[in-house]
Order: structure tokens, then sequence, then C-alpha cells
């Protein structure tokens, strides 16, 4: 079957830029320059939609762009799609004057954004954040430090989670602009995988916005609903990766041979090919109906307002957290299939064992995520705090 144009232009870009160059894009270097090439494939920020210039492609078709990207390398993918999670809470919530401005802004500039929710002392409890959005006339002041920011240093503008500050159980969801005075970038952190993506620690001092910057809603909440899309998206990493995996061992069994013949004809060694096959068309299959379930609310006249009710989807979580799970296990098998070599960085597998494991571990570690699947799916709605 024929590849859509959009696909075979994801691949092309993969072979031409990516491929090969798994030791620089393993080498924390500063944001590469081919995120500006992937531009010029006309997919940058391709989920945006159509009103505003964008190309308005479906999580599904997501799906199936951010694997081809991650079999690649799994860095530049999240670099790619992390976008997602800032402007669903601008499209849904922000006023027109923001979506006209902003979002119109990165179409016509092949442009990044960011999202600051996580704190340190919060960890995993978002109600806890200590940065505070005050009201001054016609103007939000914004305080605080956040640890974790993708794309951050480099976007154009950010989406601040913050505490009210006369309300301290109300919190915001603010735009920044980028260069508003008092943002600032404290470091780039020395991750141990997806080391071609660039997360940062940030500051906020004083950070001066109009109150319309301000979207509609509990800041939390909105952060609950732009999860879903990249959740989805971190899940069809772990399949790009899985897949990069099983073929990375084919290529090292066709050159292997043990008692004389070709490791391929071993059958310890094929059964484990066999066992990847399947665990990755399973996680093919999960990734594909999350996508469908969220493209089925996007599609509503009224999905803002449906994603406000819904909160977290149940399919996002489980996505994540299954493909999180079984791409670890694949990863971690692999790299006992190459034997000493998978324990040294002359082998490309030890590289794409450390990009599987964030699946696991960003926008909610698996623990947080089988606690919210338990509160919100499995205690009964009568019994629910």
């Amino acid at each position: 079957m024929k590849q859509p144009a959009y696909l075979r232009a994801v691949q092309g870009f993969a072979r031409r830029e990516l491929a090969g160059k798994d030791a620089y894009l393993d080498s924390l270097a500063d944001a590469p320059p081919l995120y500006e090439r992937f531009a010029a494939t006309g997919l940058a920020n391709w989920w945006l939609p159509k009103e505003i210039g964008g190309l308005g492609l479906g999580l599904e078709e997501s799906v199936r762009i951010t694997a081809e990207l991650a079999y690649a390398d799994a860095g530049v993918a999240f670099t790619l799609f992390i976008p997602v999670l800032t402007t669903s809470m601008v499209a849904w919530y922000g006023s027109e004057e923001l979506k006209e401005r902003h979002l119109g802004e990165l179409v016509s500039g092949n442009g990044f954004c960011a999202t600051l929710g996580s704190e340190h002392a919060a960890g995993s409890e978002l109600a806890r954040i200590t940065t505070t959005a005050r009201h001054e006339g016609d103007t939000i002041v914004l305080d605080g430090q956040k640890a974790f920011s993708t794309n951050t240093d480099f976007a154009r503008f950010l989406v601040v989670v913050a505490r009210a500050q006369d309300d301290p159980s109300g919190y915001l969801a603010v735009l920044v602009p980028r260069d508003t005075p008092g943002v600032t970038v404290d470091k780039r952190w020395d991750v141990i995988g997806l080391r071609s993506s660039a997360t940062y620690q940030v500051s906020l001092s004083g950070v001066r916005v109009p109150k319309g910057n301000v979207l509609r809603g509990n800041g939390l909440r909105l952060l609950e609903v732009g999860l879903n899309a990249s959740r989805i998206l971190i899940a069809a990493t772990a399949l790009g990766v899985a897949r990069r995996v099983r073929d990375v061992c084919m290529e090292y069994g066709a050159t292997k041979t043990v008692k004389g013949a070709p490791l391929t004809g071993n059958a310890v060694f094929a059964s484990r090919l066999g066992q990847f096959e399947m665990e990755i068309e399973v996680m093919a299959n999960q990734c594909t109906a999350a996508a469908r379930a969220y493209d089925a609310i996007a599609a509503r006249p009224d999905a803002g307002e449906e994603f406000l009710r819904v909160g977290t989807l149940k399919q996002a979580l489980t996505a994540k957290m299954f493909c999180g799970q079984t791409g670890w296990r694949i990863a971690s098998a692999a790299s006992e299939m190459f034997g000493g070599l998978g324990y040294t960085h002359e082998s490309v597998i030890g590289k794409l064992l450390r990009d599987m494991r964030y699946v696991s571990i960003v926008e909610g570690g698996d623990d947080v995520l089988r606690e919210l699947v338990f509160s919100r799916y499995v205690v009964p709605v009568s019994k629910r705090s």
C-alpha cells in the first residue's frame, strides 16, 4: 500500500538528516539546525488547525509521524511533537486574539512553544506548585521556578501553570512570550536519553503579561487536557524505538555466527524476535486506538468543553503505560542479546535503551499513572473523592 505523502516526507527527512548520525544525536549538542530543515518538509507543527494556516492533521496521523521520527531518533521526535501540549491548551482555551497571534506565528514561522508546569518540590503533586500569578491592574505578574520544560530556550511563547496568589485553591494557565523580561533559563539538563532534545530549568521573576493572556479555566485542568495528546505521542515514540531495536537485532543476528551458522537461525534468538514483533504489533494497535479516541472528541464542535469534562483520557494513560513498559522490556532484552557489546557505547543498542526509558518517566511516572487509572477509572464514581 502506498504511504501517504506526509509520511513519505517524514521518511525522507529521517533518511537525509538522521540516519547514521546516532553519535551526534546522542552528544547533547546544541539544538541542531536539523529542526529548521524539518520545516522544509512543510510538516512543522503538523497538527495545528487549517483555520490558522496549519495542516490540521489528527492524532492518528501524528502517531504515524512520531513513530517514524522516533525510529531514527526519539529526541528529535520529542522536540518536534511536544509543542502539541502547549498549542492544544491555547487552541481550546485561549482568546481569539491569542490564537490568531501566537498560533498563527507558529505556523508562519515554523516555531516552537513550551509548557512550564513541573516544579522540584511539588513533584507529581502539581497542586503543590509554588509559582504564583498575581493581578496588578490589567497585568498578571508571575514569580517562581519551573524544573523541567522542553524547548523553552528557543520557544516563541510559553504557557505557565501557576497558583493564583489571591486564591490558594485556584490555578491559572498563562501565555507568556519567550522574550518577556524576567524569564530566565537557568540551565539545560544533562539527560541520559533523548539527548538531541533540550530540557531546561527556568526561573520567572516579576514576569508581566496582559491579563488577556490568561487561558479560560482552571490551569491544572487545562494541563490535564493538554497532556492527553502528548502522552499518546510519547507512547508512539516507544513504538518507533521498539521497531528500531528489532531491526538492529536482525542486523546483528545476520552477521553474528553461533556454531558456524548465523544467529538469526538460532531458535532462542528467533523466538525473542518473534516475541518482539507480537509486542510491537500490540503497541501499534494501542497507540492507534488511543489516538482515535482523542480525535473523536477533537472533531466535536464542543471539543474544548468535552475535554474539560473528561479531563484525563483513560486511553492516553494506558497507552503511555503499556508502551513504556513493553518498550522497556524489548530494549532491555535486546541489550542482553548483544552480550557484552550491549553494555558498551560501541553499539547503538545502549542509546536506544536510554531513549526508551523516558517513556515511563516524563509526564507522569508509571506509579503516578497507575494511581490515576485507579482513582479515575477503577473506583466507582459514587466513592470518588
